[in-house]
C-alpha cells in the first residue's frame, strides 16, 4: 500500500474513476461522498473487488466542522491522509451578467476554494509530521475558454488555480506538492442526456480528434500523486486533448 489517498466528491462521475485508478496503484482510498452513500458504497466495492482497499466516507466538504470530522475518520479507519484529491463540486448554472447575485459567487466559491481550504488544512499537520504529502485539485480548463454566462463558475475556477500556486510555494519545504489537474469537457452522469450534435461540435475543435474520458483525468492523478512526481508542484495539467492550449 502506497498510503492513504482521500477523494472528495468521489461517489459518481471523475471522482469515483479517480478512486478506483488510486486504489489500483497501491493507495488505500477514502471515498468521500455527500448524499450519495449507495453510489460510494458501490465504488467502495468495485474497489475490494479488484483487491484494493477503500471505505467511504460522508460529510459536507464544505462545511468545517465536517471536514474535521472526516479527516478524524479516514486517520482511524485507514490511516493519515498523504495524497488530497480536492474533486468535489456543485451545480455550475449559466447566469448572465444582468442577472447575477453575489450568492452566485459564493455558491462556486464554497466548492473551489472554501472546499479545498478546508481538507487541506485538516490533513496538513499529518503530511507535514510525515514530510510528505500530495494535494492535487480539480479545476477546469474553462478559465481559458471563459464562455459567457459562466463568470462565477470561471471566477471560482481562477481562485482555485490561484491557490495551488501559492500552497505550492508555501508548503514546498514540508515535502507537499501541491498542482492542480484542468480538464476540459468530459462527459459524466451530472451532465445528463447529450445530443450527437453538441458531442461533434465539441470534438470538431479537440485537435486529437475524439472526446475524453475520465480515465484520461485519472491518469494525470496518479501519475501527480505517484512518487515519479516528486519534483512537480505549482503546475496545471491541462487534459483536454488540445481543445485549449497554454
Amino acid at each position: 500500500m502506497v498510503g492513504v489517498a482521500l477523494v472528495s466528491g468521489a461517489s459518481r462521475g471523475l471522482g469515483a474513476v479517480i478512486s478506483r485508478r488510486l486504489a489500483a496503484d497501491g493507495w488505500a482510498v477514502a471515498v468521500n461522498y455527500a448524499r450519495s452513500r449507495a453510489a460510494a458504497e458501490r465504488v467502495v466495492a468495485d474497489i475490494r473487488a479488484a483487491g484494493g482497499v477503500a471505505d467511504g466516507f460522508g460529510a459536507d466538504v464544505t462545511d468545517e466542522a465536517a471536514v474535521a470530522d472526516l479527516v478524524a475518520r479516514v486517520r482511524s479507519a485507514l490511516g493519515p491522509v498523504g495524497a488530497l484529491v480536492a474533486n468535489a463540486t456543485g451545480p455550475q448554472p449559466e447566469v448572465p451578467i444582468d442577472r447575477l447575485s453575489w450568492q452566485d459567487h459564493l455558491d462556486q466559491l464554497e466548492f473551489f476554494v472554501k472546499s479545498p481550504t478546508l481538507l487541506l488544512q485538516a490533513v496538513l499537520p499529518d503530511m507535514r509530521r510525515a514530510g510528505y504529502g500530495r494535494v492535487i485539485q480539480l479545476g477546469s480548463d474553462m478559465f481559458e475558454r471563459a464562455l459567457p454566462a459562466c463568470s462565477a463558475y470561471v471566477a471560482a475556477k481562477g481562485a482555485q488555480w490561484g491557490l495551488t500556486r501559492s500552497w505550492a510555494r508555501e508548503l514546498g519545504g514540508d515535502g507537499i506538492t501541491v498542482n492542480l489537474v484542468a480538464p476540459g469537457w468530459i462527459p459524466v452522469e451530472r451532465h445528463g442526456e447529450l445530443s450527437d450534435a453538441e458531442v461533434a461540435g465539441y470534438r470538431a475543435d479537440v485537435p486529437l480528434g475524439r472526446m475524453g474520458v475520465p480515465e484520461d483525468v485519472a491518469s494525470a492523478v496518479s501519475y501527480l500523486a505517484s512518487g515519479e512526481a516528486g519534483f512537480i508542484t505549482g503546475q496545471r495539467i491541462t487534459v483536454n486533448g488540445g481543445h485549449n492550449m497554454d
